[in-house]
């Protein structure tokens, strides 16, 4: 299926999504903020951008929209071939990124956004789990 908006009117359209200080990255610091987690950085210089960075514990932290990571619940593919296409690329680039993380030593955690909203507190306890551990976890948690 080709995309209904001209190519300008589609990149109109994509500048107005938000890629920082989303409701749930703001959620997420939030929360960790209550409960007493602190040392964090925003979207530090590093392979892909993460949203918080650890430094002391080298661990960097993405909050990841279900639909534009490709999240197997929320995309299944059926949105027309552009999107296909760049859902499709996010996953992978998002594979690359945290390989090029750990090979940097950091370690990688990835949290969806739906699971913020559903229950940031054990989001939080995530990050707080890996953060008292001094072995690499990577990929999603």
């Amino acid at each position: 299926m080709p995309d209904k908006l001209t190519p300008e009117k589609r990149s109109a359209l994509m500048a107005r999504v938000r890629t920082r200080n989303t409701q749930p990255e703001v959620a997420l610091r939030r929360a960790l903020h209550a409960a007493g987690v602190r040392g964090w950085r925003l979207h530090r210089p590093l392979p892909g951008k993460p949203d918080l960075v650890f430094n002391r514990a080298r661990l960097a932290v993405f909050v990841d929209g279900a639909f534009w990571h490709g999240h197997p619940d929320y995309y299944r593919g059926q949105s027309g071939e552009f999107w296909d296409k760049k859902i499709s690329g996010n996953r992978a680039r998002d594979q690359r990124v945290d390989s090029e993380l750990a090979a940097l030593g950091w370690t990688v955690v990835r949290i969806w956004d739906f699971e913020i909203e559903k229950d940031v507190a054990t989001c939080v306890g995530r990050i707080q789990a890996v953060m008292g551990t001094s072995g690499s976890v990577r990929g999603r948690l």
